[in-house]
């Protein structure tokens, strides 16, 4: 791809994926590898017990949000109630795959005593001394930036959310179709991949967008829980929104995360 159009599709890419991140700069519950991971189920029932843990107060949870101290690479920053995105300007086109447009889009799901969110941009890569201007303008595009939106719940309801993004996952794999701040969006398809360790459950997805002018890109969505606390991360790579290819999940934030949350 020439450097012109990489620049021009990742920077359309990014803001058509997510507004936030464009303006922010273990085992098987199952015996599977579908990309769950937690804890055996213990209420009979095929899914997860309720946790006994209350929700964090907004104060315990917005202290254990992900702070600049705690990555060793990139930037981390609040993100702002102006840039925020609201739950009632995401819309599925049908009801059982907006889960993941929500997931997708850094829209807590179901009815959070509290939530906040993070933005993170991975620090800069060098390119090699011998690098043509088309690799050093791919090097200069080949970061992830990421949302991370944690929300907290009473009554079972983190483990109800890991419930109903499992079950969207596998009724939309064949692809969806959103509208976000309006615009719309569509994902070619769904696939589940190896969930990010550290957290009592665990989902991860690819989902492969389609552009404006066709092309596919992929974006990186997992969401976990740590007792009634649910993560979710939407990592977006600039070279990968303009190249099509695929790129691996930032774990250095997951794990980052996750340790704070106990």
């Amino acid at each position: 791809m020439r450097p012109t159009v990489l620049r021009r599709s990742a920077l359309a890419a990014s803001a058509a994926v997510l507004a936030l991140l464009a303006t922010a700069c273990g085992s098987s519950d199952d015996g599977g590898s579908d990309g769950d991971s937690g804890k055996p189920a213990a209420d009979g029932k095929g899914g997860a017990a309720a946790s006994a843990a209350p929700a964090l107060t907004a104060a315990e949870l917005e202290k254990a949000a992900l702070a600049q101290a705690d990555v060793k690479n990139g930037k981390v920053t609040k993100v702002s109630a102006a840039d925020d995105v609201a739950k009632d300007k995401v819309k599925g086109a049908e009801a059982e795959c907006e889960p993941l447009a929500f997931a997708e889009a850094g829209v807590p799901l179901g009815e959070p005593a509290a939530s906040v969110k993070r933005s993170w941009t991975e620090g800069p890569k060098k390119p090699s001394g011998d690098a043509s201007t088309e690799e050093s303008i791919g090097a200069a595009f080949d970061l992830d930036k990421a949302l991370i939106t944690l929300a907290t719940y009473d009554d079972g309801g983190a483990e109800a959310v890991l419930k109903d993004v499992k079950e969207a996952a596998g009724a939309c794999a064949g692809g969806f179709a959103f509208t976000a701040m309006g615009e719309p969006a569509k994902i070619a398809k769904v696939a589940r991949g190896e969930a990010p360790g550290g957290a009592d459950e665990a989902v991860a997805m690819t989902m492969t967008m389609v552009g404006e002018d066709g092309d596919e890109f992929p974006v990186k969505v997992s969401v976990t829980r740590k007792g009634s606390t649910v993560a979710t991360y939407t990592v977006l790579n600039l070279a990968a929104a303009g190249t099509g290819k695929d790129f691996p999940f930032p774990t250095e934030i997951s794990d980052a995360q996750h340790a704070k949350l106990g």
